[in-house]
C-alpha cells in the first residue's frame, strides 16, 4: 500500500453503476496527472479476435458465445450469465486472472506517476480490490439518471439497463465503501470538474502537473 507524499504513485480504486460517469472522471483525473488502468479495456481486449482469453471461453462456452469474427459474442454472453451464475463464475475464473496481470504490468509501465487510477466497475462485488488500492472514489447517480444516460448513449432497453443496476452492487454498499463519493447526477461539467480538482490536490498534495 502507497500513502500520499512517498515516491510511489497512489492507488486509487474507481468505482460507480453503469451510466454513473464513471468514466468521465477517469479522464478528469488522468488530465490531473494520473496514470489509468482501464479493467473493462483489458477485458475489451483479452476478447478481441485473437485475443489471450478466447481460446479458453469457447472451449468452455462454446462456438454459440463466439462472434463471426472470432470475438466475443458479447450481448449472447451478457445474456448467459445474467441467467446463469455458474457461467458468470466460469468465464469470471477465465478473465480475472488474466485481467490481474495484465493490471500489474500496466501499473508497472505508471510508476513514475503521482497516482494511478484502477476504473473498476465491481470493485465492490469483487471483494478483492479493496486491498489492493489505497482510496477508493465512488461516482454515484440515481438509479433513473443512470438509466437514461445508458439509453441515450447505447440504446439499449429500458428492461436491459435496470437488469445490469440489479446485477451490481446498491448504491449504500458502494458509498459504504468509499473513502469519497461524487455524486454525478445534474452536474455540469465544469462543477464535476471542481470537485475532482478538490479531491485530487486533498489526495495528491504538491502535485501540479500538467493539464492535459
Amino acid at each position: 500500500m502507497n500513502a500520499p507524499g512517498t515516491a510511489t504513485p497512489l492507488r486509487i480504486g474507481l468505482t460507480g453503476g453503469i451510466g454513473s460517469g464513471k468514466s468521465t472522471v477517469a479522464g478528469l483525473l488522468v488530465r490531473r496527472g494520473a496514470g489509468l488502468v482501464d479493467t473493462d479495456a483489458i477485458a475489451r481486449a483479452l476478447t478481441l479476435p485473437g485475443g489471450a482469453a478466447m481460446p479458453a471461453v469457447e472451449a468452455t462456452f462454446g462456438i454459440s458465445v463466439v462472434a463471426p469474427d472470432g470475438a466475443l459474442d458479447r450481448a449472447r454472453m451478457r445474456d448467459l450469465v445474467f441467467h446463469d451464475a455458474d457461467a458468470k463464475r466460469r468465464l469470471e475464473a477465465i478473465l480475472h486472472p488474466m485481467i490481474g496481470e495484465e493490471c500489474q504490468r500496466q501499473a508497472r509501465i505508471l510508476a513514475d506517476r503521482p497516482a494511478i487510477v484502477f476504473d473498476v466497475p465491481l470493485l465492490v462485488e469483487s471483494g478483492r480490490w479493496r486491498s489492493r488500492v489505497d482510496r477508493v472514489l465512488v461516482v454515484d447517480a440515481t438509479a433513473a439518471t443512470q438509466r437514461r444516460r445508458v439509453i441515450e448513449r447505447s440504446g439499449w432497453a429500458p428492461e436491459a439497463v435496470d437488469a445490469v443496476i440489479a446485477q451490481q452492487a446498491t448504491r449504500a454498499m458502494r458509498r459504504s465503501a468509499a473513502d469519497a463519493v461524487v455524486f454525478n447526477d445534474g452536474l455540469t461539467l465544469e462543477a464535476l470538474g471542481h470537485q475532482i480538482e478538490v479531491l485530487w490536490r486533498r489526495w495528491v498534495p504538491g502535485y501540479d502537473g500538467p493539464r492535459n
